[in-house]
């Protein structure tokens, strides 16, 4: 009986090893094969212990498109954001030669040019369409007023020769941007000296100014507090209908239905609160501008009366 039968624990393997020594090495050579090395690799399968598998590792991107163009838009966009912006703030500063608007009087003087016991200013607001122009040449011939409209001088400033200020404005409104309150200020201040000079006027009407709180203050801080602001109160719809019945002959590009729109925004968001403030200070003559241009007048002259403001009395003399 062989070894192995003997002892059920010693195996064949064993057994031929001890009687067949070519056994035994070609067994050992057999045996350095291990399962796992003499399959094929699996897809994703790491191929050594420091190899991270195949299916996680990442792939070399060969788009041709580079970073280089969305920063070029985003840096395109975000100026292009800004000069709206400084826009409508009135922010941007137009290209050309520009006077020295810091040494104008609204800049530099710290109280006001005349008293207002002397000189008579009365602020003229309302809505587009409530009838300040029309109330305005009525007040001028029976009270003595002498006319004045921000819009006005800045246009007529604009094209006069030898003008300070003539190339700045051009190019404000070319630009589309807002002309520094100081400018417009003092072009008011010299109408007002020109006509004193000229004409002895000591009382004006304001026409469509301030537009905004800022240049409410630098007039009254600069160049004479207002006795008051005549405020035209008459609502939108009756005020655009007006609007469109005068665009029919009146040629104005703005007198349509979407300016209309446009310009009753304006005159919400920006001169309202001018109007707001003057009220809490009592300095607010407030008539409803719904009637005819005669009745809206004669509440006018009642609310002057008021407030001590006469028409101007004429003596015929006999030669």
């Amino acid at each position: 009986m062989s070894a192995a039968l003997k002892h059920p624990r010693i195996s064949t393997q064993a057994v031929l090893r001890s009687n067949y020594p070519r056994y035994a090495v070609f067994s050992r050579q057999f045996t350095l094969s291990t399962p796992s090395s003499s399959r094929h690799r699996r897809p994703g399968e790491p191929s050594g212990p420091n190899e991270p598998p195949s299916h996680t590792a990442s792939t070399v991107s060969k788009s041709p498109f580079k970073v280089w163009p969305f920063v070029l838009i985003f840096a395109t966009g975000t100026f292009l954001f800004k000069r709206i912006v400084d826009q409508r703030k009135g922010q941007y500063q137009a290209k050309g030669p520009m006077p020295a608007i810091e040494n104008l009087g609204a800049t530099t003087r710290s109280s006001p040019l005349w008293s207002s016991e002397n000189v008579t200013v009365i602020f003229v607001l309302g809505g587009p369409g409530a009838g300040k122009g029309t109330q305005c040449a009525k007040l001028v011939s029976d009270y003595g007023f002498k006319h004045l409209s921000a819009g006005d001088l800045l246009r007529e400033e604009q094209d006069r020769p030898g003008s300070e200020f003539g190339e700045m404005i051009k190019t404000y409104i070319k630009e589309g941007t807002i002309v520094p309150m100081e400018v417009t200020v003092q072009l008011l201040e010299n109408a007002m000296k020109a006509s004193m000079e000229k004409d002895g006027k000591n009382m004006f009407l304001i026409d469509g100014f301030p537009r905004k709180l800022d240049q409410a203050h630098a007039f009254e801080r600069s160049v004479v507090p207002s006795k008051f602001t005549l405020f035209f109160d008459c609502p939108e719809e009756v005020m655009q209908e007006r609007l469109l019945n005068r665009g029919k002959t009146s040629g104005r590009a703005d007198d349509n239905a979407e300016s209309i729109k446009k310009r009753f925004k304006t005159f919400i968001e920006t001169s309202m609160p001018v109007v707001d403030e003057f009220e809490g200070q009592g300095k607010v003559v407030k008539v409803e501008a719904v009637k005819g241009p005669d009745e809206v007048y004669e509440d006018v002259k009642a609310k002057l009366k008021q407030r001590g403001v006469e028409p101007i009395k004429i003596t015929f003399v006999q030669t």
